[in-house]
């Protein structure tokens, strides 16, 4: 069998037209889609507070203004989550940036002791705040 360059140059050409083609396409949904993201808020009840946390009362208004923070305590108390975090997944753009939030609007104890987070008093029980496992970036599927 010979081949021709002339078969050749069609097939390289047919190749590289599809190569260029996907990766325009790839391109331009990358930058027109809307990335979305994941983050989890979780609580649970706590029995020792660090003497370094400083506990919050469950009406603080910076506490009112984080997405799914009271839903988080809310199921803590109700689930007496003593072993287990309870926990509320926000599925929304910058929903990653909780983290940020709760770090900067609120008393976040960094422990040496104790659970990372934000200690929040909830009638006599005291509950635990924080942003749990990894937020991540996904791309919509299209």
């Amino acid at each position: 069998m010979v081949i021709k360059g002339k078969d050749v140059a069609i097939s390289l050409l047919v190749v590289g037209t599809a190569a260029a083609a996907g990766y325009a396409l790839q391109s331009g949904r990358s930058r027109d889609a809307d990335a979305r993201s994941s983050a989890d808020i979780g609580a649970r009840i706590v029995e020792e507070i660090p003497p370094s946390a400083t506990v919050i009362d469950v009406s603080s208004e910076q506490l009112r203004a984080i997405p799914g923070a009271r839903r988080a305590i809310d199921r803590a108390i109700r689930g007496d989550a003593r072993e287990e975090w309870e926990h509320v997944t926000l599925e929304d753009d910058g929903a990653w940036e909780i983290v940020d939030v709760i770090r900067r609007s609120l008393p976040y104890h960094d422990a040496e002791e104790g659970y990372n987070g934000v200690y929040v008093r909830y009638d006599d029980r005291v509950v635990v705040l924080d942003a749990i496992g990894w937020a991540h970036v996904e791309e919509p599927l299209q």
